[in-house]
């Protein structure tokens, strides 16, 4: 199983396109961030992440 990256969002999936942005991942990517409540998550707003889930920090 090799996980991806959406190259905008930073969401982490397994697929070859994003589930939200519909744009392709990428493979080459680093950091690991898991939001569970983006509302109240200074780290979300700041990334500007309003779904929670897991993603990614760095994206190429």
């Amino acid at each position: 199983m090799v996980t991806k990256a959406c190259t905008r969002c930073h969401r982490l999936m397994e697929e070859d396109r994003c589930a939200v942005c519909n744009l392709t991942t990428s493979k080459n990517w680093s950091g690991f961030l898991i939001i569970v409540d983006p509302d109240n998550s200074p780290i979300a707003q700041e990334l500007q992440i309003t779904l929670p889930g897991e993603y990614a920090l760095r994206v190429r």
